[in-house]
């Protein structure tokens, strides 16, 4: 049975932290545009910041969907799965908005992660509704490690170059709405 909690505190704080991986659910506003679907995982890079805000390091990839819908509506949804020990579910829905390096209050918020290489922005969500449920249909799996390929990727690319790739791949959305299109250090 499902249940909603006031705040994320104690132990959906500790399961929160304690997951390798969460999955981060938007959708545009157009009934014709694409609902998005992103796992996200890197070591060091998610955090509970207070009882109802959460946030992670945003590193550039191939695509900037969730950029494109929060800064069109905001709606996110942010999933946690138990995939080993006791199962649950944890379900984390809010608005998010986008801190780029570029914007003020950028640098307190990276305090709470690891560097990366190719760091596009870091995702606050301001949590309106958290809620667990059962995960009984959740299979066990274990975990064998990280892929370390994402940050030294961006490290080969240096500065320069992880700008010019955003500036190629991550100025729209799949549905052409704006994403990630200011980038000072690519103009």
């Amino acid at each position: 049975m499902g249940k909603l909690h006031e705040s994320i505190d104690g132990r959906l704080k500790d399961f929160i932290e304690g997951q390798p991986v969460f999955f981060v659910a938007t959708a545009p506003l157009g009934a014709e545009g694409h609902v998005n679907v992103s796992p996200r995982g890197l070591p060091g890079t998610f955090a509970v910041l207070d009882s109802h805000t959460f946030a992670w390091l945003d590193v550039t990839g191939s695509g900037s969907e969730t950029i494109a819908h929060l800064r069109e509506n905001g709606r996110i949804t942010v999933m946690f799965c138990a995939f080993s020990g006791a199962p649950n579910i944890v379900r984390l829905h809010g608005r998010g908005r986008i801190v780029t390096p570029y914007d003020e209050g950028f640098a307190s918020l990276a305090e709470h992660f690891s560097e990366q290489p190719g760091t596009r922005a870091v995702i606050v969500v301001d949590v309106e509704r958290i809620s667990d449920s059962c995960g009984w249909g959740v299979p066990r799996m274990t975990l064998d490690g990280h892929r370390d390929l994402l940050g030294p990727y961006f490290e080969r690319k240096g500065a320069e170059g992880s700008v010019a790739y955003r500036v190629e791949k991550n100025r729209t959305s799949l549905d052409g709405l704006p994403a990630y299109d200011y980038d000072p250090a690519g103009e």
